[in-house]
Order: structure tokens, then sequence, then C-alpha cells
């Protein structure tokens, strides 16, 4: 049974930092492009960051260049969203995908709001 459970969400300041976590289990990691996307309220879903199957490559929305860092680790089959000087308006639910050709799973979200 496919998983992919996030984590590591939370309430924080503007200029804070927080890390999330992307468990995954049931099918084969390694082989598999990992992204992450987020959904802010009345506003489509949108992708953040995404990291070959190697680490390799990774590619970064503009909006969080810079900012933001992708990892894998594929002993531990998790993917890492490392998130830097948060601004409000990177409040959304964080959502990861596996991706292989067609084939595609998600997570259920996490929730990050960045506030004073």
């Amino acid at each position: 049974q496919v998983q992919l459970v996030e984590s590591g969400g939370g309430l924080v300041q503007p200029g804070g930092s927080l890390r999330l976590s992307c468990a995954a289990s049931g099918f084969t990691f390694k082989s598999y492009v990992m992204n992450w996307y987020r959904q802010a309220p009345g506003k489509e879903r949108e992708l953040v960051a995404t990291i070959g199957p190697t680490s390799g490559t990774t590619h970064y929305a503009d909006s969080v260049k810079g900012r933001f860092t992708i990892s894998r680790d594929n002993v531990k089959q998790a993917v890492y969203l490392q998130m830097m000087s948060l601004k409000p308006e990177d409040t959304a639910v964080y959502y990861c995908r596996a991706q292989f050709y067609r084939t595609s799973y998600w997570g259920q979200g996490t929730q990050v709001t960045v506030s004073s």
C-alpha cells in the first residue's frame, strides 16, 4: 500500500524556518522524482520544488529560490524541504508528490502558517 506522509508543518513567525519531511512507503522510492507542492486558500496548487531520483537535479519555483532547499534520502525513503526566511505568502498546505512517468502519488499535506 502506497503511503506518503508529510510532517513538520506548523506556525512560524516571518523570517523563521521550518523543515518539512515526507516519509514514503509501498513503492520503489529511489526510482521516483519527488516534488513539493503547496496550495494557499483560494489559489491553485503550485509546484515549489523538484528533485530527481538520485538527487542530481533540483528545480525551484522563482518565489522560493534561494530560501528553500529540497533533499532526499533514498535509504530512509524520505524527501525533505528546508524552508528559511519564511514570508506570510508562504502560508499554505504543503504536499509531497512522487512521480514516475504517468504514475503519481500524493500525500495528505501539512499546514504551514507564517504569521506574527
